[in-house]
């Protein structure tokens, strides 16, 4: 932002005080989420008004009124008027991500969002000062316990996996065809949790058996709640730290190498390694830094995220090469997709 600070910036800081507001904007979005505006707008056939929106969703009149003003201030709902009355319907947007039945709904991403991050979030400053998460302070569970903390209740497991699942829906696809895998007749997911990115890999490969490693809880929960009818994608139990993992051409590791600290990534990368067979592979999926230090500005927050949530971090390319080459791995390929992830290919 520095070198890009106009004269006009410097005279009204209308950045900055966008800056500092988006906290409000996404508890405006959240709020919508959790009241379940966007369903309600998405089953009407015309345009509601405020009061009609409050009745249905038990909210007080006024304070519907603003914040589906605000939705409308974002670009996230539309407004006319008629006869005086506010009438509001939502966007194509609103519809087709921030409604729970849309086939690429975020409704899932948000409400982990808005419960569970923003919370810790608000300890950002603790974190930064001692270096580590937050869930002692915020959930009152040890920070070792990274993922008892995550999966603390069955609620928060499905909150958890639901934003699984909203990732992979959205961005699985560009995932899975970012390099040829079509080479690889045994794939393992290992931590797939709901199976939604296994599922891309499956459609895109279908000649190839996909199948998700997860711990007992996450696999019992994702048939309960996620599978789908003529699922092709088999799932198997286990840890992938403690338990033999299965034998495959290769392994995909997405969102998982920036939960941990080195020395535990590279005791999971040379245990795929020496499960591997000359030619397989490991497929890592994770939001990656620029050598450079100037973004993703996404990447960065999700590496303050990893700081206080979990024991890990966000990693340029680099220094996946490098975690990938200390532990055998070769011909390491990097294939940035644009969007949220980026993909590294190697192979033994």
């Amino acid at each position: 932002m520095a070198e890009h600070l106009s004269q006009s910036e410097l005279d009204y800081p209308f950045k900055l005080l966008e800056y500092f507001n988006g906290f409000r904007i996404s508890k405006v979005i959240f709020s919508a989420c959790e009241l379940g505006v966007f369903d309600l707008l998405l089953k009407s056939q015309e345009p509601l008004s405020a009061q009609h929106v409050a009745r249905e969703l038990n909210a007080s009149v006024d304070g519907m009124e603003r914040l589906l003003d605000a939705l409308v201030g974002i670009e996230i709902l539309e407004v006319e008027m008629s006869g005086g009355t506010a009438l509001y319907s939502s966007s194509d947007v609103a519809n087709l991500y921030l409604a729970k039945g849309s086939a690429k709904s975020l409704h899932d991403m948000i409400i982990y969002q808005s419960q569970t991050v923003y919370p810790l979030w608000n300890n950002m400053v603790d974190a930064v000062r001692e270096g580590k998460n937050q869930n002692e302070k915020t959930f009152g569970i040890p920070p070792a316990e990274v993922f008892q903390a995550i999966y603390r209740s069955e609620e928060e497991m499905l909150k958890f996996m639901g934003l699984m699942n909203s990732d992979w829906v959205l961005d699985g696809h560009d995932i899975v065809t970012a390099f040829n895998l079509s080479c690889f007749q045994s794939i393992v997911d290992l931590g797939g949790c709901t199976g939604a990115l296994a599922r891309e890999i499956s459609k895109a490969y279908p000649t190839s058996s996909v199948t998700v490693f997860d711990l007992p809880r996450v696999v019992e929960t994702a048939q309960k709640h996620f599978t789908q009818e003529d699922d092709t994608v088999e799932f198997q139990t286990g840890d992938f730290f403690t338990d033999e993992i299965p034998p495959a051409d290769l392994y995909v590791l997405a969102r998982i190498i920036h939960d941990w600290p080195e020395e535990k990534c590279l005791m999971l990368l040379k245990k795929i390694y020496d499960t591997c067979k000359p030619g397989g592979g490991v497929l890592v999926v994770e939001a990656m830094l620029f050598e450079n230090r100037r973004g993703p500005i996404m990447a960065q927050i999700f590496s303050l995220n990893m700081l206080v949530q979990t024991e890990g971090r966000e990693r340029p390319p680099s220094e996946y090469k490098n975690l990938l080459t200390k532990t055998g791995f070769s011909n390491v390929q990097v294939c940035r997709t644009g969007k949220s992830y980026d993909v590294i290919l190697a192979t033994r």
